[in-house]
């Protein structure tokens, strides 16, 4: 009775870490001039150090259920190996002149319906939710789109907070600095989000266009494919969580510091970019495992994800109006449009939770008990030993194929 409510919790968590996750990230990039790989490098840095080294020394002093098994590795590996991806999505779609304000939207707004359409054909047929939970799902995808297309557009930027670059190159002019600086921050204005647009040529369009649907269907698939894992390995939260650390370690770092030792690109590490780039992989480790954790207290894909990308948008909002008031004083006005979308997202969260379609609960073992009682009776009392020791090897033969 008290495991739902765990499962909230850690919802709540993945998605206030998530929905930081953009914001901060998109800091560390701009303190490294643009750089694609250097962010996403510290990216995977910080994923390893809270996903590999600590549950490692946390497993030395302290033992938990579940087992290692080579399903359970493989499903975890390729889910780790999913999310470094989409992140990656994120990173090149600002690289090649996206802006937050469209970018965030239609990976926060699509990824949930991709989540339940590979979460459907993940799952045993003839269990299928009613139109009311689809409806649910649009709700949710719909609101979380509008609260990003609709967020308090921030006062113009202080020019000093923002880019010292900008600051030294238009610091005889006063309006554009602070349309510069607006268009290197990617602010969420009217006039921000049309300037990208004669800039952004076709080649350009499409390659950011392709990021982003890269994104949606990496981190869309990303929560099926942890849990397929976690099951596969009895229930087990750390040992999953270790394997989505080795796959940001292969793909986030290996495979980046190979491609930088023979292509340099644009940008260099600075101290404040690789601060703010750890501390974007941080909060995407931590909602790794707070997702790991609703789903070892029983929460499902099909509507722990949802409510995760409904609850990301509206906390990366609220980053984004907070740091508009630390650098303009002004937290920006709440128009009608935000606060409708933003109701569109509790209500297609409260939807998806209440006609969320409800697991089976199996009995295999009863079934194994009884039946293997049958063959005592047949026996004769004379080999009582022998017939006991039958049932045992039975149930242990049903339980390796149940496992596999």
């Amino acid at each position: 009775m008290f495991r739902f409510p765990l499962v909230l919790l850690f919802v709540a968590l993945t998605f206030c870490c998530w929905g930081t996750y953009g914001p901060v990230l998109h800091e560390g990039q701009l303190a490294m001039g643009l750089s694609r790989w250097r962010p996403f490098i510290c990216v995977g840095l910080a994923y390893f150090l809270i996903a590999v080294v600590v549950p490692l020394i946390i497993g030395r002093f302290h033992t938990e259920s579940g087992r290692w098994t080579f399903r359970g590795v493989v499903w975890s590996l390729v889910a780790g190996a999913v999310g470094a991806l989409g992140s990656l999505g994120i990173i090149m779609a600002f690289t090649l002149g996206g802006r937050p304000v469209y970018v965030m939207p239609l990976v926060f707004g699509c990824a949930p319906v991709v989540n339940t359409f590979v979460t459907m054909a993940m799952s045993k047929p003839g269990k299928r939710p009613g139109w009311i939970f689809y409806l649910g799902i649009l709700m949710v995808a719909l609101g979380g789109a509008g609260v990003l297309a609709f967020k308090p557009s921030p006062a113009q930027a202080h020019p000093v907070v923002e880019s010292t670059e900008v600051v030294t190159a238009q610091v005889s002019d006063g309006a554009e600095l602070a349309e510069e600086v607006s268009e290197t921050a990617g602010d969420a204005s009217e006039e921000g989000s049309d300037r990208p647009k004669p800039t952004m040529g076709f080649g350009k369009f499409v390659g950011t266009l392709a990021t982003i649907l890269m994104t949606i269907c990496c981190w869309g698939s990303y929560g099926p494919l942890l849990h397929r894992g976690q099951a596969r390995m009895d229930g087990s939260r750390m040992r999953p969580f270790i394997c989505v650390g080795i796959a940001y370690f292969l793909v986030a770092i290996v495979i980046p510091l190979m491609i930088l030792s023979q292509a340099p690109e644009q940008g260099n590490w600075t101290m404040d970019g690789g601060l703010w780039s750890l501390l974007a992989g941080a909060l995407g480790a931590i909602g790794a495992l707070g997702i790991i954790m609703a789903f070892n207290f029983g929460g499902r894909p099909v509507y722990v994800m949802p409510l995760v990308f409904g609850g990301a948008p509206v906390i990366n909002t609220a980053t984004s109006m907070f740091k508009s008031y630390i650098n303009t004083g002004e937290w920006g006005s709440l128009g009608t449009n935000f606060l409708v979308s933003l109701g569109l997202v509790i209500a297609g969260a409260a939807t998806v939770l209440v006609f969320a379609p409800k697991p089976e609960k199996p009995a295999p073992k009863v079934d194994d008990s009884s039946t293997s009682e049958d063959p005592a009776p047949v026996e004769e009392p004379a080999s009582n030993e022998a017939v006991a020791a039958e049932p045992e090897s039975t149930d242990s033969a049903g339980d390796e194929a149940a496992a596999s």
